[in-house]
């Protein structure tokens, strides 16, 4: 079976294919966890050059939109390319591209196409027809969790006759290692050590997650936070919180941003994985803390609540409640012994192999269905 994995958005900031290759790890893993479980897999990506190369079993090809034309899907290179690959499937990146989409529709007549969300929102009703028009020709659209498809269903943007999936976003080669190792290599200390990953913005809440924090050091007097973030609007005030109380005032490490293969030095380090979000449309930081066996304390969003089985591993808190956060780190904390049951559980549901066998499977599916509906229209052709 042969997928094209086709990304229509055109980086802004025009990185070159060496650069997304290198900063858009979803991207090459959705394609390398489908080539892991069987799949032959292209890749067409929107880019401010043309390239063409083979890495670890996917063939990419970034292009970009033909001379005048702003979109890729209009391009004629890439209907050549299209016509050249022939794939089984055509797997989309993202709700918003609804114009690509049709056009994909009109160049692969009969050809499923299954459109992943990522951490898209509802558009304003002045917008909807155009998202209604270009979503209609999917066969199957996947969010990561169910519960993120209702607004879009109630506002009817899905079609009846397209199916709704719940598909992890992403997945991870972190693995676990030794602890007291990584504590030594990467300076984390405490006991317990938390640890935050997530820019300093409203979204994920910084300001909650210091106060929950500071509510629980009395119980646990041998706390220490440790911060990673990149954005950081809200880090004036991060800095005012944390140096006018004493709870906090020593135990909270700001660190920045940090390479993305010092994080994991940082999860194996670590006892406890915090985060604040209101919203995310998956949890790439909470990904790769579960597969680093890392116990996680979130919030019950529905992604968060579908990535840590509604909570079954770690524990749920309310967006914006600094008490139950506290709550619930005394909880975590108080439960030695957990960090195999949480790789068992990122391994069976979230691993590469466990992601690969889900794509995979919705592909093949979507393969069968439309061949049968192609069996059926010759038939009655008949």
């Amino acid at each position: 079976m042969h997928v094209a994995q086709i990304s229509f958005f055109l980086d802004p900031l025009q990185r070159t294919h060496a650069d997304i290759l290198r900063d858009w790890w979803p991207l090459v893993d959705a394609a390398e966890m489908a080539v892991e479980a069987g799949a032959r897999v292209s890749v067409i990506q929107a880019c401010s050059e043309n390239q063409e190369l083979t890495q670890r079993g996917v063939s990419y090809y970034f292009m970009r939109p033909d001379e005048g034309v702003t979109r890729l899907g209009a391009s004629s290179r890439f209907a050549r390319r299209l016509a050249d690959l022939r794939p089984d499937v055509l797997h989309v990146h993202g709700l918003s591209f609804g114009a690509d989409v049709l056009d994909l529709a009109r160049l692969a007549p009969g050809v499923p196409i299954y459109i992943q969300d990522h951490a898209s929102r509802l558009p304003p009703w002045w917008r909807r027809v155009a998202m209604r028009r270009g979503l209609r020709p999917a066969s199957a659209i996947s969010f990561c969790s169910i519960e993120q498809s209702e607004p879009f269903v109630r506002a009817g943007m899905i079609a009846a006759h397209t199916r709704v999936v719940e598909m992890p976003e992403t997945s991870t080669r972190f693995v676990p290692g030794d602890a007291a190792l990584a504590r030594q290599a990467t300076g984390v200390s405490g006991a317990p050590a938390v640890l935050t990953v997530g820019h300093l913005d409203e979204n994920k809440d910084p300001l909650t997650v210091l106060e929950g924090i500071s509510a629980t050091v009395e119980r646990l007097p041998g706390l220490q936070l440790w911060c990673c973030y990149g954005k950081g609007p809200l880090e004036p005030r991060v800095r005012e919180r944390i140096t006018s109380d004493p709870l906090l005032a020593g135990r909270v490490h700001l660190l920045g941003r940090v390479p993305h293969a010092r994080i994991e030095q940082m999860m194996r380090a670590a006892d406890l994985f915090v985060q604040g979000s209101h919203r995310e449309g998956s949890g790439c930081a909470l990904v790769e803390a579960l597969a680093c066996g890392l116990p996680p304390v979130v919030t019950d969003i529905p992604s968060f609540r579908t990535l840590t089985a509604n909570g079954r591993i770690g524990e749920l808190w309310p967006c914006a409640d600094a008490p139950r956060l506290s709550r619930a780190l005394l909880s975590v904390a108080a439960q030695p012994g957990l960090r195999p049951v949480v790789r068992a559980h990122f391994e069976s549901e979230l691993s590469f192999a466990a992601v690969g066998r889900k794509l995979t499977h919705l592909y093949e599916n979507l393969q069968l269905a439309a061949d049968t509906r192609t069996g059926a229209v010759a038939e009655l052709r008949k």
